[in-house]
């Protein structure tokens, strides 16, 4: 049984969002524009809550940042002319979040401008109180945009509760002092997410509402 939180905190893809078709096919198609080899599908969606510029890194090794920079435009532009077609809600999402007392942020890669939309397509945004991506600061695993999250809902970390599927996740709540709650679908290695210790598993969003209170 997981307590109630005065606040809580949303990763989206792999979280809120089965984002994977969209975000892996924009990736696809912009790594082999450039040559890259064949690439697994599970492989470029183990990225997915990672700065992209980890995934530019490993398949060009000798990228500088002018490529890095391309490559992320391109991927940005790829990925907005898709529309989100191939992307879905998680079971139990909207009902989860709808049930679920307290304050809620999201805390994610995401740019903030994206995250908005991707939050009003799928019906998700009014739940929300502050929308947070990460917006010319370090991605997760760095807490820093957990950090903003927090400071837009106006709460302290020992008020929050972070809900993710990665280890980045994780690690990031970690660092910035909040209780973490993995879910165990999404994209993540759950072995490199209990190597964190959470405090909660969950494999539904309605779990977090189910505590009798």
């Amino acid at each position: 049984m997981i307590p109630s939180f005065p606040a809580y905190l949303f990763d989206v893809d792999g979280t809120l969002l089965e984002s994977a078709p969209d975000i892996v096919g924009a990736v696809e198609k912009v790594l082999s524009a450039h040559g890259a080899p064949n690439l697994s599908f599970p492989y470029l969606a183990s990225f997915i809550g990672k700065h992209l510029f980890a995934l530019f890194d490993e398949v060009f090794p000798n990228a500088d940042d002018a490529l890095r920079e391309q490559l992320l435009k391109e991927y940005r532009e790829t990925y907005w002319a898709r529309e989100h077609r191939s992307t879905k809600r998680y079971p139990g999402v909207a009902e989860g979040l709808a049930a679920l007392g307290g304050l809620k942020a999201t805390a994610t890669t995401k740019s903030t401008q994206t995250t908005h939309v991707v939050l009003e397509k799928f019906g998700l945004r009014p739940y929300f109180q502050h929308v947070q991506g990460t917006d010319g600061f370090p991605a997760k695993p760095a807490p820093d945009v957990l950090f903003r999250a927090m400071e837009g809902l106006g709460i302290t970390p020992d008020a929050c509760l972070l809900v993710g599927d990665s280890a980045s996740d994780m690690a990031a709540g970690r660092a910035a002092g909040v209780r973490i709650c993995a879910v165990d679908y999404g994209y993540g290695n759950h072995e490199e997410m209990r190597s964190y210790s959470p405090d909660y598993w969950i494999s539904d969003l309605r779990e977090l509402s189910q505590n009798g209170s």
